[in-house]
């Protein structure tokens, strides 16, 4: 079994869903991180999967970090058994501490915050202002969709092959912190196409 990298951010939705799968590989996920030694960086709730995959890593003995911006402190919803929680002013500095508190990055199924999540820190990693791996965790074909609306934007020349293939994809959780632990990216050169920039 590989190590997983020592701090793993968890980008998941503030509500459940309506598959219990979905609830299951959160808890799951957190268990297994805990079980494996990795800090838990995530948004920092106590509600939907966050909460979750939060109470989980506890109750197996994690840590875990979360970042939150004040607006949602003020909603009362961040989590109280933090090892660590952080207060941000606005979720682009939220989004930003989370990444620059962690190895790798992974995204469980989730809304329009989780997908904006996901796509910005695939886009850093682009541009190479961050260079730690991303992957999804797709559960029940969660993510099938994702993937081929990008696959349609490598066919139409907007994505690179190379930036396609920084994504990992795994429906198991420790086979995606394997994945992740071991995973090399591409040069930023590699994943822009200098040519587009003159």
């Amino acid at each position: 079994m590989l190590l997983a990298p020592q701090n793993i951010c968890v980008f998941a939705a503030s509500s459940l869903g309506d598959r219990p799968e979905f609830r299951d590989a959160a808890e799951s996920l957190g268990t297994l991180l805990a079980e494996r030694g990795c800090r838990l960086i995530y948004g920092g709730a106590s509600v939907g999967l966050m909460g979750v995959l939060a109470d989980a890593t506890l109750q197996a003995g994690g840590e875990l970090v979360g970042v939150l911006p004040q607006c949602l402190v003020d909603l009362e919803v961040a989590h109280h058994g933090l090892t660590e929680l952080h207060v941000v002013r606005s979720m682009h500095e939220r989004k930003a501490l989370m990444a620059d508190l962690s190895d790798a990055v992974l995204a469980l199924p989730g809304g329009l915050g989780t997908l904006e999540e996901l796509f910005e820190i695939l886009t850093w990693t682009q541009l190479g202002i961050q260079t730690k791996p991303s992957g999804v965790l797709n559960l029940a074909g969660f993510f099938d969709h994702f993937f081929a609306m990008i696959d349609r934007a490598v066919e139409e020349g907007f994505v690179s092959t190379a930036s396609r293939q920084m994504i990992l994809c795994e429906t198991d959780p420790g086979r995606l912190l394997d994945r992740l632990a071991s995973h090399e990216l591409p040069s930023v050169e590699v994943l822009l196409d200098r040519s587009d920039l003159r």
